[in-house]
């Protein structure tokens, strides 16, 4: 037996591998090959010799000659792999002599692993003894773990076994506390079940309500919008004439301003609904911030005389200019003015700016009221948010102004922001809002002005179809004023004939007309050859996205909703 422990990696012990061969140099020879490796090598020379070899200690591998006098290395390798505890030993059979196929075919059934010829390369024997040591090796850590497996599982029984006793006892306790609860339980269930039936009652008449003041809403803008259509277009007719009665000039005055904020009010109809989802409608055209400022202050300035407060506006440039609703600005600024106004106490003083830092205007409302605590900083713009004071009168309210100022802040594109000292130390509130970078110099100007006075010398043939006798006279006649040859029809099917007859280059048609509607109107000009290059314009007073989807899909130009502003649809007809 030879030792050559150092030669192995840390960690692992020297196994045993049994050389069985009846020539003693051969015997040499497998020693000098497998010493390297640093294993115990034990020699015999017969297949009894192995036996009794392998009774005595276990072995990695056995190293079994073919031919040997009396038992031969098939009837060793036999022996050895039919007792149940050698029948896992890797054999590697040993021949100098080629093998048939059946040979090998019986030498596997033997339990060989493999096969060597002599003469023997010893990179190869050494190999593969290493190999099947190693898997040996894997082999013996595997049984320990599982025998450590075994042991793990039988104390994991144990423990579930008691857990499950003790278990079975904790759960009759729970049952029994859960009998009485389901007792108490099933006698409340009824009125629960009562309330929930209530409940998804009242639900389903709240949904069917929401449905219901939707339709109406978008049903009485539409209503609205066709009496207003004539009363601008007969608004715009007054406007044209020259006079110098003051009276006259006072009333087209009152006229055009309650007229535009009537048709506001309309379009605020259909809002209620969006604005609940977090939609508003806005206007954006080129807003001065001077008039903004005017219009807040005037809305508050009411409040500021009761509270006896001072409001100071500093100068403002005549040039600063933002792009934005004019009323949700006023609204903006006119919020943070009344926010100022409610928090300061009699007497107070609140000073409102306007300037130009960087390419933006910034609006500041400060005040030298009860201030804004610390605590409340972060959530000062979120719904419901209200400060309590006892030293001044905030006369309730919902808490609601400063949300709905941000929402409006930033759908203009802009920012805003809160500051306070602390308490009694007042607060400052700012807006920043994109300012408008002028498009055009005078020259482009007076260059556009001149196009637009020959484009209105441009003549049109337009046919316009209403049922609304008041709307289709007074466009007829506005457009006529304007120097256009116009037909009129009062329904569907008198527009489809007329239509063929004159073969105009503009149609505007009512959407909602009687016999035949606008939209099946425009399918039946579309499909003549005359009418595919004529321009087709609904006018209706349904504006929403549906509405316009179901107007392209008919073969419209353009969709305008009423009452339209005379003079941009006199610019869009001749733009044509």
């Amino acid at each position: 037996m030879n030792t050559l422990a150092a030669n192995l990696p840390q960690g692992h012990e020297a196994a045993n591998i049994l050389l069985v061969d009846d020539q003693p140099a051969r015997l040499l020879t497998y020693r000098a090959i497998l010493e390297p490796l640093g294993h115990n090598l034990v020699e015999v020379n017969s297949g009894l010799g192995a036996l009794e070899a392998l009774m005595k200690q276990d072995f990695s591998v056995v190293l079994l000659d073919v031919k040997m006098p009396g038992m031969d290395g098939f009837e060793t390798a036999a022996l050895i792999h039919d007792h149940p505890r050698f029948e896992t030993i890797p054999i590697i059979f040993v021949t100098g002599v080629h093998v048939t196929e059946f040979d090998r075919l019986k030498g596997y059934k033997a339990g060989a692993i493999d096969y060597v010829y002599i003469p023997v390369v010893p990179e190869i024997l050494r190999s593969k003894v290493a190999v099947l040591i190693e898997v040996d090796r894997r082999r013996r850590e595997l049984a320990v773990l599982n025998k450590q497996l075994e042991e793990s599982n039988r104390q994991l029984e144990e423990a579930n076994s008691r857990l499950k006793t003790e278990k079975e006892r904790q759960l009759e306790e729970i049952n029994g506390h859960l009998q009485k609860a389901n007792e108490e339980l099933s006698r409340s269930n009824e009125s629960l079940e009562n309330e929930i039936r209530e409940r998804i009652r009242a639900e389903n008449s709240l949904k069917e309500a929401v449905v219901k003041r939707d339709e109406f809403l978008a049903m009485l803008s539409h209503e609205l919008r066709n009496p207003l259509s004539p009363l601008r277009n007969a608004s715009h007719m007054l406007m044209q004439g020259e006079t110098t009665d003051p009276k006259i000039i006072w009333s087209r005055g009152v006229i055009a301003r309650q007229l535009k904020h009537m048709i506001r009010l309309v379009d605020d109809l259909l809002d209620v609904s969006r604005i609940a989802r977090g939609k508003i409608v806005l206007l954006s055209e080129p807003v001065a911030v001077k008039d903004v400022v005017a219009a807040a202050v005037e809305t508050v300035q009411p409040l500021f005389e009761a509270k006896q407060q001072r409001l100071t506006v500093e100068p403002i440039d005549d040039g600063l200019q933002v792009r934005g609703d004019p009323v949700r600005l006023a609204q903006i600024v006119g919020n943070l003015l009344h926010n100022a106004a409610k928090y300061t106490g009699d007497g107070g003083e609140i000073t409102l700016s306007a300037t130009r830092v960087g390419g933006k205007s910034e609006i500041v409302v400060r005040d030298t009221g009860i201030g804004i605590p610390p605590e409340a900083m972060p959530r000062i713009f979120e719904l419901f948010t209200q400060i309590p004071s006892d030293r001044v009168s905030t006369s309730g309210g919902l808490g609601i102004g400063l949300a709905l100022v941000r929402a409006l802040v930033e759908l203009h594109g802009g920012e805003i922001l809160a500051s306070s000292r602390g308490q009694d130390q007042g607060s400052e509130f700012t807006v920043r809002l994109p300012l408008l970078i002028p498009e055009t110099s005078n020259t482009e100007a007076t260059t556009s002005s001149n196009h637009k006075e020959s484009a209105m010398q441009v003549r049109r043939n337009i046919l316009i179809a209403d049922d609304n006798q008041d709307a289709l006279e007074s466009l007829a006649l506005m457009l006529r004023m304007e120097g256009h040859d116009v037909v009129c029809a009062s329904d569907g099917e008198e527009a489809l004939a007329l239509a063929g007859q004159r073969k105009p280059e503009i149609v505007v048609l009512d959407v909602g007309m009687p016999k035949l509607d606008g939209c099946e109107v425009a399918r039946r000009i579309r499909a003549e050859a005359w009418g595919r290059g004529t321009i087709l314009v609904a006018l209706t007073g349904w504006g929403q996205d549906v509405d316009r989807r179901r107007s392209r899909e008919a073969g419209f130009d353009m969709h305008l909703v009423k009452p339209v502003d005379p003079a941009t649809l006199c610019d869009m007809l001749v733009a044509q």
